[in-house]
This record gives structure tokens, C-alpha cells and sequence, in this order.
């Protein structure tokens, strides 16, 4: 089974939440997971491993950026750029699409990551939260598809 690391990025809750119920559904599942509330890439790059995958759980803040937690991780990764062609990775986006910053948080981290040549397992979720009372039900909706990528 893969060790997924799951990488957070949150202001009111709702990614987190999100993201800690993915976690659960992967261990589930046999995986194990864990949570980074405050990501730090050189630490992340030090334990990956050849099973390791990335799940980028983040919303959108601001004018479009990830949220202030993510900031470091986001700017290190932009900067440093790594290759991780080794890598797999996801991302789950969330935002309010009366914004026209829509999801832009979870697309700029899919866009680095593309950059560092890693390897994108499935489609990115882009939850609107104007359309999900409960964010979680549409990550179950694709996690039950996701997940069957994973092996």
C-alpha cells in the first residue's frame, strides 16, 4: 500500500476538514497518511519515498492564493523547483465560484507540481463550496474513483 502525505492548506477549516477525511478513508483503505498542517518541503523531500504520494487538499484565499499556512511550501516549491518525476501526486481544490479566483489555490499548486514532472494520479477536484453543504460528500464522490488509481 502507498504512504500518502497529505498536504494542507487552510484558512476557515473546510480544506482541513476535508482533509482529514480523506486521511481516513485511505487508511481504510490500508494506506497510511499523514497530515501536514504547516508543510515544509525540504522535510517532505527527505521522507519520500518510492510508494510515496502527495494529496494536495487546498482552498483559495484572497485574491487567489493558497491559504497563509500553504504560502511557505508554495513559494519554496515555486523557487526551488525539484524534479520528481519519482513522484505521485493529487490535488483537491475548494472554492466559491462567485469568485472568478475560483479553485486558483488548488491550481497553481497542480501547475508547480506538473512543473516538477511529477506524476498526476487522476483529475483534480475542484469542490465548490457554494454547491456542497458538506464538502466532504463530493471528496467521497471522487475519492471512490481515485482511490481505484492508486494501485
Amino acid at each position: 500500500m502507498a504512504h500518502i502525505d497529505i498536504i494542507i492548506g487552510s484558512t476557515l477549516g473546510a480544506a482541513e476538514y476535508v482533509a482529514e477525511h480523506l486521511a481516513e478513508q485511505l487508511q481504510a483503505q490500508q494506506h497510511s497518511t499523514e497530515l501536514h498542517y504547516q508543510p515544509d518541503l525540504n522535510n517532505l523531500l527527505a521522507s519520500k519515498g518510492s510508494d510515496t504520494l502527495w494529496l494536495i487538499v487546498t482552498s483559495t484565499h484572497g485574491a487567489g492564493q493558497v491559504p497563509d499556512n500553504l504560502q511557505p511550501f508554495t513559494q519554496d516549491l515555486a523557487q526551488r523547483q525539484p524534479q520528481l518525476a519519482d513522484l505521485r501526486y493529487a490535488v483537491v481544490a475548494l472554492g466559491d465560484s462567485n469568485y472568478d479566483t475560483f479553485c486558483a489555490g488548488g491550481r497553481l499548486l497542480d501547475q508547480l507540481m506538473e512543473q516538477t514532472g511529477a506524476q498526476k494520479v487522476g483529475e483534480r477536484l475542484e469542490i465548490d463550496v457554494t454547491q456542497h453543504d458538506i464538502p466532504e460528500d463530493a471528496a467521497d464522490i471522487w475519492f471512490s474513483e481515485w482511490n481505484m488509481l492508486l494501485n
